[in-house]
């Protein structure tokens, strides 16, 4: 009789949070801090033009995002994933294992990674993506004996190049959970670390190696991990204008009286050149959601229909007001055509 009382009250507990959690009648976003205010700018709109309660967005970085998204399907979990680089492999079969398998996939834009100082600086930085790399790896080629790596010996800009400031090399960035520190070692690290041959060549042997060599950031207070608080950063530059920031163009963008872009390679990082592709560090950005929660959260179709709007992503929709660098109209046809029947990514 005892054991049929423990097992009733058990059971009737785990009703009740069933209970809670069917109560769910809004949709929840999480990921990347980059798309948040995209998603959060698209869900006010929602909110307002229809009889659905505005959706729920969370900032967690596109890595702690990928967690809570994959953890599984079910009112509990998130129903929408902000990201601001692909779904990686690895985080696709950890969806699957966990039973959400069904994922739609949507490019909603592109846009650049920033590397930011304050308008208060006194110098002006152009910087090649050899120099960051130079500036920011863990390890550097040895300079004095060509086919080996040291430990990253520079303390200042100008010790990399003398047409550089002599300021010490002190630059804010985004953590490992984020998908824009992703996108800047696969883009402006490895792009400068790939300009030296044997390196290079080295991907064609260990893959293993050369993402630890051209991906790995030093540790030794020249990169500081800043979070995925992009205001925080914003106050940093501000406080020392001779150190740099790493975020999104969308945020550069937000606040141009603050601060301003260094040049890559030469080029600036402006809406124009990132939609033509020839900002160096520009990157695609991407909302993932389950097909199993369309029916079990209201709304999930209707919000898909606003994001994937003209009104919204198209090129004088509100999101470039955000900063949001709009698709070629052909792409935008084909993820609202995704969007809108649901077509789920199939395999990486």
């Amino acid at each position: 009789m005892k054991l049929f009382k423990t097992v009733t009250v058990a059971a009737l507990g785990l009703l009740a949070l069933q209970g809670q959690a069917a109560g769910r009648d809004y949709i929840y976003a999480v990921g990347s801090s980059t798309v948040y205010p995209f998603t959060t700018t698209v869900a006010e709109h929602f909110g307002k033009a229809t009889e659905f309660p505005t959706p729920k967005v969370e900032s967690t970085g596109t890595g702690g995002g990928m967690k809570l998204f994959c953890a599984g399907v079910g009112v509990q979990h998130p129903d929408v994933e902000d990201a601001s680089r692909r779904i990686k492999k690895s985080e696709f079969e950890r969806c699957r294992k966990n039973g959400v398998k069904d994922i739609v996939e949507v490019k909603i834009g592109y846009d650049g990674i920033v590397m930011a100082y304050s308008r208060k600086a006194p110098h002006r930085w152009n910087l090649t993506r050899r120099q960051i790399f130079l500036a920011l790896a863990k390890q550097i080629p040895d300079p004095e004996h060509p086919g080996k790596l040291i430990a990253n010996p520079y303390r200042t800009w100008r010790q990399i190049d003398p047409s550089l400031p002599d300021v010490a090399i002190k630059v804010y960035g985004p953590p490992p959970t984020s998908g824009t520190r992703d996108a800047f070692a696969e883009l402006a690290l490895e792009g400068g670390c790939k300009t030296f041959d044997w390196i290079k060549a080295i991907k064609h042997e260990d893959k293993k190696r050369y993402k630890a060599i051209c991906h790995g950031i030093r540790e030794d207070g020249a990169y500081v991990e800043a979070g995925e608080n992009d205001n925080l950063i914003v106050q940093k530059l501000e406080a020392d204008p001779n150190t740099l920031g790493i975020f999104g163009f969308s945020y550069l963008d937000q606040n141009v009286d603050k601060i301003t872009g260094a040049r890559v390679d030469g080029v600036e990082p402006t809406f124009e050149n990132i939609a033509a592709s020839q900002y160096p560090l520009s990157r695609p950005l991407f909302i993932y959601v389950k097909k199993a929660h369309v029916g079990l959260i209201p709304g999930i179709v209707q919000f898909l229909d606003e994001y994937t709007s003209e009104k919204a992503w198209g090129d004088e929709g509100y999101l470039t007001d955000k900063g949001l660098i709009p698709m070629p109209v052909e792409e935008r046809k084909k993820y609202r055509k995704i969007a809108r029947e649901l077509i789920p990514l199939e395999s990486l």
